[in-house]
């Protein structure tokens, strides 16, 4: 129980999700920064640690909070996390006494006023100190005590060991934290590998993976093509469902209510004879054949990602064996799904508030609990949104609790509350509207929101271009230079990125209609074959771009998205600073896809480690041009139609008569 004489008082905690109710996220290796107002009556001065222990250890570490520079009352820590898992924090703030009386002597001392009795006030404090230290510390805090003491030692001698910074240190270090306030909450932060921070995705079809285009694709098929998406450098591969489909209501090919004879159904309609979600179709090959493909793909450097879907096709084993997990009409048949207009007469969603909901979610997490069991370590959720959050929340639990390094990614473009709220409940990572942010003012806004704000605390983006439902309008009339410019910018604005492909690199834009985004001969309802080795592909700037991505730590996070001011509307420029500051990358992008833009940047200086009177070189990565810059304001040009983007990487420099000849 608190000390009614605890004078502290922490308000403010960050980052603390909706008052301890859900957990923040980090990944191994980076540092959790606490900060939190801490205040007391009067003018006395504070002191504050934050203290943090892997959640089921005994042990509190303690990491010293320091005030933050120009915000009254408040105050910041860091621990770094050194394991996959949760952690455990809080915070411990009292009266810094000593520091109290250190300051207010040397203000005395300043305004030659007489301490004499102020240092034998301190010379308690010290001894205080003492009976908290051990061992050298102990006897040289002794000696202090002594020598502030000493009547009979030099006035300047005692009050220069008085204001030491080392008395100080050494004081604060063996405070004894007389009434501290306890923040009366116990924070939980959960700490990821490193790929949930910074992954770079591919998605295709096993059905569409056949060189042979007399027959369909399988698992076999996609262990051929790893080196080609190694080359490409994407170190995710992510297969959308391979379980069997449905034969019931089966789609035709672009989503035709009918299917013909020979037609291949969507894979998202999952279930047939054949088996269920704990089947592989049986045309794409084994669960042996899974495996061999997960162990192969870990050979060049891929994971393999897994899409679960949680809805059935009528002919799913489910609905024969448990018609009680689904929702009847008043007719007496099962509610197929719909998002009207929009039917989806292959698709039975569960309903997870029937009576027999403990037994449908023990299956559903089964599920899971399967593919965990032949090597998948990474999930892609199909429309979570439309499940239940208490199941997600009870779900992912259970499974990173035994599982803490599975990585889920959550499927879901819906209203922002529940994107996030999904992240709360344990999505490790979450598609975005980036698709739809094109202009420059929507995408520094949303960035700004995603990475600036405390929504960075549990929600971590994942930007794609395109996904097989998603062909927006700016890639269908943009041409090569708008595929170009939402490559680089999903890649470098977010940590996390994806592609569907190869429907991206070989830019396909042709939609089923005019005011649709779903492809024409979509691959969702037929199996299509893809010519690689097109010249016009853009296989090659996607390696190089992925080749910047992996050697450059600056592009590995989100946290220091920065973005500058340019005097044109049509132009981007944001950085993105590696945590050491040793590696600063530069993006300018015309966000046109039409017209060559031009202007002038102006560059926080500071935020990129730079002097106002220091020289810089900027390297281009992308096209390969090196430029000698100096001072904020610099002069940019993009031609969409050559290359609508820079990524710069800056060295600083200092410019001399020979550098001006060799670049001019």
């Amino acid at each position: 129980m608190q000390d009614a004489r605890s004078r502290v008082v922490i308000n403010a905690v960050s980052p603390e999700i909706e008052c301890a109710r859900f957990r923040a996220k980090r990944t191994v290796g980076e540092q959790l920064t606490v900060t939190a107002d801490v205040f007391t009556d009067g003018h006395d001065h504070v002191a504050a640690v934050v203290r943090y222990r892997p959640a089921g250890t005994e042990t509190w570490h303690e990491t010293t909070m320091v005030a933050v520079p120009n915000v009254p009352d408040r105050f910041a820590g860091s621990f770094e996390v050194d394991r996959v898992g949760r952690y455990e924090y809080t915070l411990r703030a009292w009266v810094d006494r000593f520091g109290t009386w250190h300051s207010d002597l040397a203000k005395k001392v300043a305004a030659d006023v007489d301490v004499t009795v102020d240092l034998l006030a301190g010379a308690e404090l010290v001894e205080a100190a003492v009976k908290n230290a051990t061992g050298d510390s102990a006897e040289e805090l002794d000696r202090i005590a002594t020598t502030l003491r000493d009547e009979s030692a030099p006035l300047d001698r005692r009050i220069d060991v008085a204001l030491a910074d080392d008395t100080a240190e050494l004081v604060a270090a063996n405070d004894e934290r007389r009434f501290a306030t306890d923040y009366g909450r116990v924070l939980e932060l959960h700490v990821d590998r490193e790929r949930a921070r910074y992954s770079t995705w591919y998605e295709l079809f096993p059905r569409s993976a056949s060189p042979d285009p007399d027959r369909p694709g399988t698992l076999r098929d996609v262990i051929d093509r790893l080196p080609y998406v190694a080359g490409l450098g994407f170190d995710v591969l992510y297969l959308p469902p391979i379980h069997p489909i449905g034969e019931v209501n089966r789609k035709g090919p672009n989503n035709a209510v009918t299917a013909e004879p020979g037609d291949v159904g969507s894979p998202w309609a999952i279930g047939s004879e054949d088996g269920g979600h704990k089947s592989v179709h049986p045309d794409l090959g084994t669960i042996e054949d899974l495996e061999a493909l997960v162990a192969e793909a870990a050979d060049h450097g891929i994971e393999i990602a897994l899409d679960i879907a949680l809805q059935c096709a009528p002919d799913h084993p489910y609905v024969r064996e448990h018609p009680e997990w689904f929702k009847k009409r008043p007719d007496g048949t099962i509610q197929y799904a719909e998002n009207p207009p929009k039917k989806y007469q292959d698709i039975y969603p569960f309903d997870f508030e029937c009576d027999a909901w403990e037994s449908l979610w023990a299956e559903l997490k089964s599920i899971f609990d399967f593919w965990i069991g032949h090597g998948i370590r990474i999930f892609r959720v199909d429309n979570p949104h439309t499940k239940s959050l208490p199941f997600w929340e009870w779900c992912i639990e259970q499974i990173t609790a035994e599982h803490p390094d599975i990585i889920f990614l959550s499927e879901a473009f819906t209203r922002r509350s529940l994107m996030y709220g999904l992240a709360k409940r344990g999505f490790t990572q979450s598609y975005t509207y980036f698709a739809w942010r094109t202009r420059k003012w929507e995408l520094e806004e949303y960035f700004t929101e995603l990475t600036g704000t405390e929504v960075a605390d549990y929600f971590r983006p994942s930007a794609w271009p395109n996904t097989p439902d998603i062909l927006t309008e700016f890639l269908q009339y943009g041409g090569r230079p708008a595929y170009v410019q939402r490559l680089v910018l999903a890649a470098t604005l977010s940590a996390n990125y994806g592609i569907y492909g190869p429907a991206f690199e070989l830019m396909q834009s042709e939609a089923r209609e005019p005011g649709s985004e779903e492809y024409l001969d979509s691959e969702k309802y037929e199996v299509r074959h893809w010519d690689l080795d097109r010249e016009d592909s853009l296989a090659p700037l996607i390696a190089r771009l992925n080749r910047i991505r992996r050697d450059n730590p600056a592009l590995h996070s989100d946290r220091s998205l920065l973005f500058h001011r340019v005097d044109n509307d049509e132009l981007l420029c944001y950085s993105k600073v590696s945590d050491n500051g040793s590696n600063v990358i530069l993006v300018v992008v015309n966000v046109d896809p039409h017209w060559k833009q031009a202007g002038w940047l102006h560059l926080d200086l500071a935020a990129l480690g730079l002097r106002t009177d220091q020289g810089y070189q900027v390297h281009d990565l992308l096209g390969g041009a090196r430029y000698l810059w100096h001072g904020p304001d610099n002069y940019v040009e993009l031609d969409p139609n050559v290359l609508p983007a820079h990524v710069f990487t800056l060295r600083r420099h200092e410019r001399t008569e020979r550098d001006f000849a060799y670049f001019l």
